[in-house]
């Protein structure tokens, strides 16, 4: 392989894990033993929050009054964005039952869990499209009961933006909390009395830990790090477009990779130069978060073909993956390992992460190896179930029988024996030799 690195990443996401692990660790245990007294000193501590935590309908409506009629209309379109993908993707999975022998039929049934969790952050950002991709794709599944949380935004209640997004998708209970003691308290169901199934969406890298920590406890959307982007390009790629890109999705935090795949160093070059020229005119907050991410997690890679690309592009398995090149269709068979794809100079990840329509919660830190991101079968359960017949059962049983004394399993094979003993009682089976240790 003939890839050439023109700038090298200074860090990995993993660098500031220890950290977050360690702080992490002490707040979930504190808030097990002490319940809602510890996230209201968390809240009251971390975001200067003493007010109400659960929000009444009266209060969500006092504070929505102050969203203006555009920005109403913009949440909406993008939420029904959302939930109609979600929607398809529901309708894409189905029960079905079918006969595997003779008297032997099994089948499967798909329901959504009872209680979701949903978080959207307002940190540095408000992430509007947070709270819409996560609850109006759980209301999509069928979710009985969806809690939303968010955390106060500088020191205020929650962003009214973000309530207005909760509630136009659909969310049943609307806390104001933030960080990893709203992680715990949908996970434990302090306040409302119902434990998540299931707890989705981004965070910081203390909320990041929270989610994993928690899990098994609950289920969760991703193993989330930071938000990352790749940009696949050709010669025939606009420098500009592709600059911008990479910039766009860096602002999202100083720990932010921003990545470029190319064939053409002459394109890689261009794009370097005027990176820092368009982080130097963001204004402060995004300048700061970006700049840093450029500068630490940056990483330009010139390749000699395309499926050295590809390798390449599968191996970092990037949250978002941009193609600007040429043959869009070759990309779309051939890349296997992304949270979501945006082919040609038309797709930028943002209208991804905003209002497209697919879901911008995504793995991250190499997880697009093995999982998509967070869809309506996030909070779907694929139950089987199975009936047979006597005549099924003596076919099933005599093989279940002798398979069980094979591992050494005498109870289990009993339970066939007792059956082909009640069902056939005048017939002599090869029952496999009983376990006598």
């Amino acid at each position: 392989m003939t890839t050439n690195y023109l700038k090298k990443a200074a860090k990995t996401p993993d660098t500031e894990t220890a950290t977050a692990q360690k702080v992490v660790t002490g707040m979930l245990a504190d808030i097990e033993a002490r319940g809602e007294a510890a996230v209201r000193e968390y809240s009251e501590k971390l975001d200067r929050w003493t007010g109400d935590i659960i929000m009444s309908p009266a209060d969500i409506d006092a504070r929505i009054k102050e969203v203006p009629v555009s920005v109403r209309r913009d949440i909406e379109f993008a939420a029904r964005q959302v939930y109609d993908f979600a929607v398809a993707q529901r309708q894409s999975i189905r029960d079905f039952s079918t006969e595997l022998h003779p008297g032997v039929i099994a089948g499967q049934k798909v329901l959504p869990v009872n209680v979701v969790g949903c978080y959207a952050p307002a940190g540095r950002y408000a992430h509007i499209a947070s709270a819409y991709m996560t609850v109006a794709t759980a209301k999509a599944a069928g979710v009985k009961h969806i809690i939303a949380c968010s955390s106060p935004y500088r020191g205020g209640g929650m962003h009214p933006y973000v309530l207005y997004a909760f509630k136009v998708a659909g969310a049943d209970t609307v806390m104001t909390l933030g960080g990893v003691q709203a992680i715990a308290t949908m996970a434990y169901g302090l306040f409302t009395g119902k434990p998540a199934d299931v707890v989705v969406g981004p965070g910081n890298k203390f909320v990041a830990e929270a989610k994993r920590t928690l899990f098994g406890k609950v289920g969760i959307d991703v193993f989330a790090g930071p938000s990352e982007v790749a940009v696949i390009a050709d010669e025939s790629a606009d420098p500009a477009i592709v600059a911008s890109d990479l910039v766009g999705q860096a602002e999202h935090g100083h720990e932010s990779p921003a990545w470029l795949f190319t064939t053409s160093e002459s394109l890689a070059r261009k794009v370097m130069d005027l990176v820092p020229q368009l982080i130097d005119k963001l204004p402060p907050t995004a300048k700061d978060a970006a700049g840093a991410a450029w500068r630490d997690y940056g990483e330009v890679m010139v390749c000699g073909t395309r499926e050295e690309v590809v390798a390449i592009s599968d191996q970092y398995a990037s949250e978002h993956l941009e193609i600007h090149a040429q043959d869009l269709d070759w990309w779309l068979d051939h890349l296997t390992c992304y949270g979501s794809l945006f082919l040609g100079e038309e797709t930028t990840v943002a209208f991804g992460d905003k209002a497209s329509g697919p879901n911008h919660v995504l793995p991250t830190k190499g997880a697009a190896r093995y999982s998509g991101g967070l869809s309506v079968h996030k909070f779907m359960k694929t139950l089987t179930w199975q009936r047979m017949n006597r005549q099924a059962s003596r076919e099933i049983g005599l093989v279940t029988a002798r398979i069980s004394r094979i591992e050494g399993m005498e109870a289990h094979a009993r339970t066939a024996d007792d059956r082909l003993a009640k069902y056939f009682p005048n017939q002599q089976f090869d029952l496999g030799t009983p376990v006598e240790v």
